[in-house]
């Protein structure tokens, strides 16, 4: 695709379903080029660099999240549906983290979510200042959550571009009979899923927010 025909949402979009597929380190300018059908100066004349095109790839994601209204649902629904929307849009987007972990990501679709959090913290009656805090704690508490889930993706897909793939199931047996040798984690062996830590930490981060409140 010549320079003038292709566009820079068209790089990001395809950046992120490479991303996607291949992982934070998976991203090739090559392999962009060659799905867009155009030379890799092509694209880096509409991007930049290949940190700039992650930092708009990463940004790009967050404008997947829902913003309810704080006035019609309550600040606490909101809240935990921005959470859950953030969960799902990380857990997707595995790469994120490890993005946000080496770069500065902040654009139109990261202030965008974040604006709006503040407003349903200030819509609840925190001030700003404890709105900022609100916000903090519970983005800290969801990314943290899904840097956990998707731990095993990362690893799965570094394990298989390192041509290891085979080693994928020893391993996690290995991980397993470690795990075995200790009663609480044998106990403990597949009676949650990350749902259920998922909600239980977010309700038990509500629940003290709540308690600021009042």
């Amino acid at each position: 695709m010549p320079r003038d025909t292709l566009t820079r949402q068209q790089i990001v979009t395809a950046a992120i379903e490479l991303l996607d597929a291949h992982g934070f380190d998976g991203l090739s300018m090559r392999q962009l080029g060659e799905r867009l059908s155009s030379a890799p100066t092509a694209v880096y004349w509409h991007v930049g660099s290949k940190d700039n095109l992650l930092v708009l790839a990463a940004d790009e994601v967050w404008a997947e999240i829902d913003l309810p209204d704080p006035a019609v649902v309550g600040w606490r629904t909101a809240t935990a549906e921005m959470a859950r929307g953030l969960y799902d849009m990380v857990v997707r987007h595995s790469w994120l983290v490890p993005a946000m972990s080496t770069l500065l990501i902040y654009g139109a679709g990261k202030a965008r979510h974040d604006d709006h959090l503040l407003g349903v913290y200030e819509n609840a009656g925190f001030t700003r200042t404890d709105a900022a805090r609100a916000s903090q704690v519970v983005v800290t508490f969801v990314l943290g959550s899904a840097l956990g889930a998707t731990a095993d993706a990362v690893w799965r897909t570094r394990m298989i571009r390192a041509g290891k793939a085979d080693q994928v199931d020893e391993s996690v047996a290995q991980a397993v009979q470690v795990a075995q040798q200790f009663p609480r984690l044998r106990d403990l062996a597949g009676a949650l899923s990350d749902g259920d830590d998922f909600e239980f930490g977010l309700h038990a981060v509500l629940d003290g927010l709540q308690g600021r409140l009042t």
